[in-house]
């Protein structure tokens, strides 16, 4: 069995899309969510799945040795990002090089780096015309966007698009692929 600690800073619609996909896996499990907002959405969603949840200050996720910790007592083989809005700190990439997971609402290494998230990325979309986007699944690294790219999948931008729009075709993209290719990582 392989466990995933899923970090999450929002609603949790990307970690709940994972607690459904892996709810009956037997090789892959959801051990754990860590969280920087206590207020977040995501603690909620995973009452629903009995999956523990915990938020830590940023200032924990930055030192790393406590989350480091309690990785090491869950057991965590991968992180997932799903929605994490914080840099991952070199303690945490010294432990799990190439075992840290994100996905980007775009097709790095465009529309990516530093502040380029969310709506943000979908506006600079449709601002710059393109005629595709989507999703890049790719590992983490000490630069924002610059992790080795794993997966990308695209959708259509037509002229009558707006950042909403485009949005919503993204997420499609998200809750169909992120769950398949972590368990792809995972179960080789």
């Amino acid at each position: 069995m392989r466990n995933i600690a899923i970090f999450a800073s929002g609603s949790g619609t990307n970690a709940e899309n994972f607690a459904r996909y892996f709810a009956h896996d037997d090789a892959v499990r959801i051990s754990l969510v860590l969280s920087n907002r206590a207020a977040a959405g995501v603690h909620d969603r995973m009452k629903a799945f009995g999956i523990p949840s915990m938020t830590f200050s940023n200032e924990s996720f930055q030192k790393g040795e406590e989350i480091l910790k309690v990785l090491e007592e869950y057991h965590i083989d991968y992180i997932v990002l799903a929605g994490f809005m914080n840099k991952i700190s070199e303690p945490l990439l010294k432990v799990f090089p190439d075992r840290i997971v994100n996905i980007h609402p775009a097709l790095l290494p465009k529309f990516g780096g530093r502040g380029m998230y969310g709506m943000h990325v979908h506006e600079a979309v449709v601002a710059a015309k393109e005629k595709e986007t989507g999703i890049t699944i790719h590992y983490i690294n000490e630069h924002y966007d610059e992790g080795t790219i794993i997966f990308q999948a695209t959708c259509q931008v037509t002229p009558e698009d707006d950042a909403e729009s485009v949005a919503q075709k993204v997420h499609a993209l998200e809750y169909e692929y992120y769950p398949q290719v972590v368990r792809k990582l995972l179960v080789r």
